[in-house]
């Protein structure tokens, strides 16, 4: 199950018991649109091992900024509340299982 990343409900998602993969996108981004049905994917294989977010950078302007974002899609893996890796672009499926199953290692 994917959730919806809020600037109300960031902090709480981020400081949770499971990890948390954020994916960065909007509307109007083609790449983005590739990936979205992967993220779909994900949130429901890795649904209670994994928390799976899409923040909109239009909606969260401050979150995009606290980030760092400048490209997207970009999809942010963290655990503990820290970044330990991220992808930028429509990456393969393949590369977001793998990068999914070392968020859980």
């Amino acid at each position: 199950m994917e959730v919806t990343i809020t600037n109300e409900n960031f902090e709480s998602l981020k400081n949770g018991q499971l990890p948390l993969v954020v994916d960065f996108w909007a509307t109007w981004c083609g790449p983005c649109r590739i990936v979205a049905p992967i993220i779909s994917e994900m949130a429901e294989k890795y649904n209670g091992k994994v928390i799976v977010g899409k923040c909109d950078v239009e909606e969260c302007e401050d979150l995009a900024e606290e980030f760092g974002i400048r490209n997207i899609p970009t999809v942010v893996f963290m655990k503990d509340g820290v970044i330990v890796d991220k992808l930028i672009g429509a990456v393969s499926k393949q590369k977001f299982e793998e990068k999914f199953d070392a968020l859980l290692a």
